[in-house]
């Protein structure tokens, strides 16, 4: 497989656009694009004012596709979400009201405020790409992304994300602080508007779809695949963990590490590719056991030793 110079200089401008908006992430900011082009939905959980819902808004303008927007709250029902059949009296009949899940890129902001019902309406989009209401199913825009965000410290009128549904996102990434220079370059060239206003697209849809068809063609060694097997099947064993990864997370481990072999300019994956992410797709699928958790541990640090103790498969030529 050629991977195409002008894809990669795509990939290079989104990337250029959200530096801009989000300054110092450059890192996070990777992952985020390495899920896109991985057809992956994200789960950004961090603290309020870092920038998370602008570096979301951002990402849409950037690849120019349908952005939609969906404030969470205890009172969001289901149907605020995936649409609505209205009775027509004119014509005698329903009519479908397409919710505002009917688009390309999809931000729930503060996913954790609305109930689990109304949560549970978004596991059949991220999954399966349509939605059913009222009997019958209506096919979402190609390709379809969901980016939520949540706040991990606040725990008035929250609820807690079902493992379902924890389990259909690629990954789950966290921006942080900035550091003092970039927030002091915050500071001195903020104006009366966001960076991310003003952001123009590089890309559409047509692009970002060749794109993720590239990244599904580039090669996994079966040496790979069994480290990467290895890594899921690890979290299964551990000790301190009382559900592991599911294979879903093997498979969004495989795309996610194919995503960062292609934005590195190469059509096969190599081990680091996976470690690289292996914490981001892995840690947020596990349930840890409650000793575990009195003891501080988290998914991340377990999914590092679990990467420490697998033995990285090694090709020797002569």
């Amino acid at each position: 497989m050629d991977i195409r110079t002008a894809d990669m200089e795509l990939c290079t401008s989104i990337l250029r656009n959200l530096d801009t908006c989000i300054l110092g992430k450059h890192e996070e900011i990777e992952r985020l694009l390495i899920a896109v082009m991985a057809g992956g939905h994200v789960l950004l959980e961090d603290v309020p004012g870092t920038g998370k819902t602008q570096l979301v808004k951002a990402l849409a303008k950037s690849i120019g596709g349908q952005f939609r927007r969906i404030q969470c709250n205890p009172d969001l029902l289901p149907t605020d979400i995936t649409g609505v059949s209205i009775y027509h009296p004119k014509q005698e009949s329903f009519l479908f009201r397409p919710g505002p899940v009917m688009t390309n890129i999809l931000l729930a902001d503060e996913i954790n405020r609305a109930t689990t019902k109304t949560q549970s309406a978004l596991l059949e989009a991220m999954e399966e790409g349509h939605v059913t209401v009222d009997g019958d199913t209506y096919e979402l825009p190609r390709p379809f992304m969901l980016l939520a965000t949540q706040n991990p410290i606040e725990f008035e009128g929250t609820y807690t994300l079902p493992e379902a549904q924890l389990d259909r996102f690629m990954m789950k990434l966290s921006l942080g602080y900035p550091s003092a220079e970039d927030e002091r370059r915050m500071i001195t060239s903020s104006s009366g508007d966001h960076p991310s206003d003003r952001v123009q697209p590089v890309l559409d849809m047509t692009d970002m779809i060749s794109i993720q068809r590239q990244v599904t063609e580039v090669h996994v060694d079966d040496a790979v695949g069994n480290y990467i097997i290895e890594l899921v099947r690890g979290t299964r064993e551990h000790t301190s963990i009382l559900l592991g990864a599911s294979p879903r997370a093997a498979i969004a481990l495989t795309k996610a590490a194919k995503a960062h072999a292609f934005l590195r300019q190469r059509d096969y994956v190599t081990p680091d590719d996976v470690k690289a992410l292996a914490s981001y797709v892995l840690s947020h699928r596990l349930l840890l056991r409650t000793e575990a958790r009195m003891n501080g541990l988290r998914g991340e640090d377990i999914v590092s030793q679990i990467v420490q103790s697998t033995k990285v498969p090694v090709r020797l030529e002569r």
